[in-house]
């Protein structure tokens, strides 16, 4: 018995040792940078800057993995699923850390619980996006036309779960409209039938359509966060464009499998600040549509509690649920 007991004791001693020895050394090999949705999309955008970045600062490859499906529960449960060790990490943001658990009966995580936080990168508003042949130019003239239209004007989203489902949920429920909600599978999939004319107006952010709106293929009919976006001065907000108190504004951080050892999360949230503080950085998640953020580990745990009772609230408020 004291021969095991010796040894357990030498075990733990050689765990407490070895830990900080294995995160000084971190990383030893290329990570993977996983994001729960297809290309082209916001989340997407982010991630390759991030994965650009970081393979420079940590002198390692970071990998982009879309691993999409299941309105980013896919990607969401591989990662929970992964050692703890730093070489999987995760692009998360409002829709697959606040949203999805209060949406779906069966998320099959715990935000609180099944994730370090690393640290903030940006915020995203999202818009409100019309093919020019639509008939209205502000958010008062949409209610109009949709209270027109009924059932038959459809409204594209990205996956159910996102921040733009969700907004759309909510545009229908505060303006007793009876439109045709359409989410699809990705972003890419919605602008292109966004440029086709297939679904007239959606919600969603700004890096997938950025190209559009500056070509005139696609219009900006508001923003919808408290102020306008830089890259669209003339773009009103909700509130200017006759829906007041209107906001949707989405979070993206980055995050680890929890029990990751706390030297590799500080170490991965240097480096991300550090990155998100450049100027280059920044003037990329600008042009990506974002606007950068930057936080510690807790005052992102923090964020993330706050993002969920807010969207959680709304869901429960708007009585919506997927199994």
């Amino acid at each position: 018995m004291r021969r095991l007991l010796r040894a357990a004791a030498a075990a733990a001693v050689a765990m407490v040792v070895c830990a900080p020895a294995a995160a000084q050394d971190y990383p030893t090999r290329s990570i993977t940078l996983i994001v729960p949705y297809p290309a082209g999309g916001g989340v997407d955008a982010l991630a390759r800057v991030v994965a650009e970045k970081f393979s420079v600062a940590l002198g390692q490859q970071v990998v982009v993995d879309n691993r999409a499906g299941g309105s980013a529960l896919v990607g969401t449960r591989a990662v929970i699923k992964s050692p703890p060790d730093g070489y999987t990490l995760f692009l998360g943001h409002t829709g697959s850390i606040a949203i999805n658990p209060n949406l779906y009966t069966n998320a099959g995580f715990d935000p609180r619980k099944d994730f370090a936080p690393i640290g903030l990168i940006a915020s995203m508003q999202v818009v409100l996006l019309a093919h020019p042949s639509f008939p209205a130019s502000t958010i008062g003239e949409v209610v109009v036309v949709a209270k027109q239209s009924g059932a038959q004007l459809n409204i594209g989203t990205p996956p159910a779960g996102t921040g733009g489902y969700l907004t759309a949920e909510l545009f229908k429920s505060v303006t007793g409209i009876d439109a045709t909600i359409i989410p699809f599978k990705g972003t890419a999939q919605l602008m292109n039938d966004l440029l086709g004319n297939h679904v007239p107006i959606a919600f969603g952010v700004l890096p997938p359509a950025l190209g559009n709106l500056q070509a005139g293929t696609l219009r900006a009919i508001a923003v919808l966060g408290p102020t306008r976006f830089s890259l669209l001065p003339d773009v009103p907000t909700a509130n200017e464009s006759g829906l007041p108190g209107f906001e949707s504004v989405l979070h993206y951080g980055l995050l680890a499998p929890a029990s990751t050892p706390r030297p590799i999360i500080e170490r991965l949230n240097g480096a991300l600040r550090a990155l998100v503080g450049s100027e280059e950085a920044k003037q990329r998640i600008l042009a990506e549509g974002g606007e950068p953020l930057t936080s510690t580990p807790e005052e992102y745990a923090k964020d993330i509690d706050n993002e969920e009772r807010k969207w959680g609230t709304l869901v429960r408020k708007l009585n919506l649920k997927i199994e």
